[in-house]
């Protein structure tokens, strides 16, 4: 049994892990910096210690600061929720060792996981298809071209530590990657202490398609449907939807089996999420698997009428998974992220919110740890809310989302609001004809519109 969860995290996912141990009976410890002293999930948690002042690395990142907090608290779990130490497998172990319940993936998956390289080999052995690529790290460029001239141009350069859109770079030719590797190593040394590499064959015009998974410490794992995740800006997701407007029958059924065979495999525990390139031919191709929740989940839990965390939750506690009925998708769901930016030029705009009104009605779902007089901090991610849209069809989940955008009300910073009414408006994402090139093509079509 768990009876007391620290929460070592922040934002709307600490308030969404709160409100779960609030429905589980379990009592909630909030951990928080200086910078989020008035945070709401600090302000509902049942208890509270400030862990450091708002540099990440001295409060969010700090693992001595965080123990010392179980250790105040009597916590016996502890919920990393995404980003931060959710991936990290040392801090997992740590846990373990000093008789705590982690409550995401054992270190050793979460390892597995982390080194992105190895996880696409793993896969591959597990059998799911993975795209032309290097079989092993890369770290001198003559290697590099080599192994870039041997899959064929153009291809992608990627973080083997990491992911986020760090250390990811295109090239089309050879003289491309002789200027970006460099770059792609400096970048992925500063954002994950490791300037490993790899590099894969770069498929244009495909679709991001993920698959979450949960997986029970009996064994058993249950794959779910697929998530469409190709709308992004460098690499940042900005809308996701469920179902996909572009898998058909056929290929979902064929994704949750492989998937379902290939984390049961290598033991998958806890929540995670495998993500593939699908391309014009539905052929689909493993690109990496994140073990931990994804920002996106909520749009999973509305079509299957599900609650991750809690089963996140009861996971940990040694219970098997078991849905309460047969699972289905039922309708469909979409979810906007809200971040504090400039909608055009996309720079962080934090500071206080004068006025906050949030959409309702049928269907409409918030998850947000912002509200009115709060003071958006510069220091962490610009994601305030997330607004997720759910109806029996795609065309009305469509249209419940324009009016939610349309109703929510933010005063004193600026949010991309516009811009995702934007995306909503043009016909190519009406129609579900989208693919990851989508943001530059519709970026560059409006630029070109206004004589940028």
């Amino acid at each position: 049994m768990i009876s007391k969860i620290l929460i070592a995290n922040r934002g709307e996912i600490a308030l969404r892990i709160v409100r779960s141990c609030k429905e589980l009976g379990i009592k909630s410890v909030a951990v928080y910096s200086e910078a989020d002293r008035q945070s709401l999930h600090v302000l509902l948690a049942d208890e509270r210690v400030c862990i450091g002042p708002a540099k990440a690395s001295e409060s969010y990142l700090s693992v001595a600061n965080i123990l010392s907090a179980v250790e105040i608290t009597g916590a016996d779990a502890v919920h990393p929720g995404y980003g931060f130490l959710a991936e990290n497998a040392k801090f997992a172990e740590i846990c373990r060792t000093h008789g705590l319940v982690f409550i995401g993936p054992p270190p050793e998956i979460i390892r597995l996981m982390g080194d992105k390289n190895k996880a696409r080999q793993t896969m591959k052995k597990a059998g799911l298809p993975i795209l032309p690529g290097s079989d092993a790290i890369i770290d001198d460029l003559t290697v590099a071209k080599k192994t870039a001239s041997k899959i064929g141009y153009p291809v992608i350069i990627k973080a083997a530590a990491g992911g986020g859109g760090k250390g990811m770079r295109i090239c089309r030719s050879a003289s491309q990657l002789e200027d970006q590797f460099p770059i792609a190593q400096g970048e992925a040394k500063a954002a994950f202490n490791d300037p490993s590499l790899y590099i894969e064959k770069f498929v244009s015009g495909a679709r991001h398609i993920e698959i979450q998974v949960i997986g029970d410490r009996q064994g058993a794992v249950t794959a779910f449907g697929e998530r469409e995740c190709s709308v992004q800006r460098r690499y940042q997701k900005l809308i996701e939807e469920t179902p996909s407007p572009f898998i058909d029958w056929k290929t979902r059924r064929k994704m949750i089996k492989e998937v379902e065979d290939a984390a049961s495999e290598v033991g998958y525990q806890s929540l995670g999420t495998f993500e593939f390139l699908v391309d014009d031919d539905h052929r689909f191709y493993f690109m990496e698997a994140n073990a931990r929740v994804q920002v996106e989940h909520p749009i999973t839990e509305m079509v299957y009428g599900i609650n991750l965390i809690k089963a996140q939750i009861r996971i940990a506690a040694g219970e098997k998974y078991a849905p309460p009925y047969a699972l289905e998708m039922r309708g469909h769901a979409i979810e906007c992220r809200i971040n504090a930016e400039d909608p055009t030029t996309f720079a962080p705009s934090p500071g206080r919110i004068d006025f906050f009104v949030l959409p309702g009605g049928e269907g409409i779902r918030v998850d947000s740890a912002a509200y009115g007089g709060w003071v958006v901090p510069p220091n962490y991610d610009s994601l305030i809310a997330k607004i997720i849209a759910y109806a029996p069809s795609r065309e009305l989940a469509l249209a419940k989302m324009r009016a939610a955008l349309e109703t929510t009300t933010i005063v004193g910073i600026k949010t991309n609001i516009p811009l995702h009414l934007d995306i909503l408006s043009n016909s190519d994402f009406a129609a579900g004809r989208y693919t990851t090139q989508f943001m530059d093509e519709h970026l560059a079509a409006k630029a070109s519109e206004e004589g940028i």
